[in-house]
């Protein structure tokens, strides 16, 4: 049910930073006609840091909503405190999400008992889909293979988003664990790899700018189409590079933005992107085709 391309959406917001639901709308539709596989709501991406519980939740909700089964829905829930990402993973459920993404515990560095019990408890606490996230260039915390291995015995646990960008650990995650979850890539330049070697799709940064194509992409990969899907992603390189030339959301709503797709809202500590950087990511857009002032809605 959860595999191909799924976008970690941003959260649209006004200049002064309050939620814009029209663009968050609009942004939705946008995905749907474009084959945007499934839809990662207030993810890493999304801003979960930075927006309250009660917009968490009401961000969510309205994605539920509008999307109406139409492509599947993850909720990002995760937290560094257990008892509010259990909070959370019980809220998504309730709102009718499909699955949920979870992130390790950041700041407080926990031992690897620390994360397995951290999962363990959401698992047992909520039945919903989960979906494990190991990202340690943001979180400081990194979530060993063997833990991953162990978690994977929960029925609820269906797969993990691996943003280590690294090929042979993928690879050894997915001949460890594949045949009772499923390994999805959380790095858009390793994606299509990590694809051909056996991963089921790639929750994408990129996808926010260039859906079809990362859609189109995952296919190729996921079909074996291993020439063709190095092409495109050789194509699409400039974008994996270039989104993450600040702190990711930072470069892809500043893309959006140029795209006409979002306004210029971000909320501190993050900041508008440098303005020595903006012809960088106006050229990235540029060499995968894709043009400024877009319109949707």
């Amino acid at each position: 049910m959860i595999s191909g391309s799924l976008v970690a959406l941003v959260t649209p917001m006004l200049p002064n930073g309050e939620l814009d639901w029209q663009r968050l709308h609009d942004l939705i539709e946008f995905h749907i006609e474009k084959g945007t596989d499934g839809i990662v709501a207030v993810g890493t991406t999304g801003e979960s840091a930075t927006v309250t519980i009660e917009e968490h939740c009401q961000i969510l909700k309205r994605v539920v909503d509008q999307v109406n089964g139409r492509v599947p829905v993850i909720a990002g829930s995760g937290g560094n405190a257990t008892q509010e990402a259990v909070h959370l993973t019980a809220e998504a459920k309730a709102i009718g999400a499909d699955a949920c993404l979870l992130v390790t515990p950041y700041y407080n560095k926990p031992t690897q008992e620390g994360l397995y019990r951290h999962f363990a408890t959401i698992a047992e606490a909520v039945a919903i889909p989960q979906i494990l996230y190991n990202v340690p260039g943001r979180t400081s915390v990194d979530m060993l293979n063997s833990t991953v291995d162990r978690l994977a015995g929960f029925d609820n646990i269906i797969a993990i988003k691996d943003a280590t960008g690294d090929l042979a650990r993928g690879k050894e995650l997915i001949e460890m664990c594949s045949n009772r979850i499923d390994i999805l890539s959380g790095d858009d330049a390793t994606a299509a790899e990590l694809i051909l070697m056996g991963g089921k799709g790639d929750i994408s940064v990129t996808a926010n700018v260039a859906p079809a194509e990362m859609h189109k992409l995952c296919a190729l990969a996921m079909a074996g189409k291993a020439e063709e899907a190095r092409a495109l992603n050789d194509r699409l390189m400039p974008l994996h590079k270039k989104l993450f030339i600040e702190s990711n959301p930072i470069p892809v709503k500043f893309a959006l933005q140029e795209m006409g797709l979002i306004d210029s809202g971000i909320r501190l500590p993050l900041t508008p992107l440098d303005t020595s950087h903006h012809a960088i990511v106006c050229d990235a857009l540029a060499a995968c085709g894709l043009a400024v002032t877009e319109s949707v809605g």
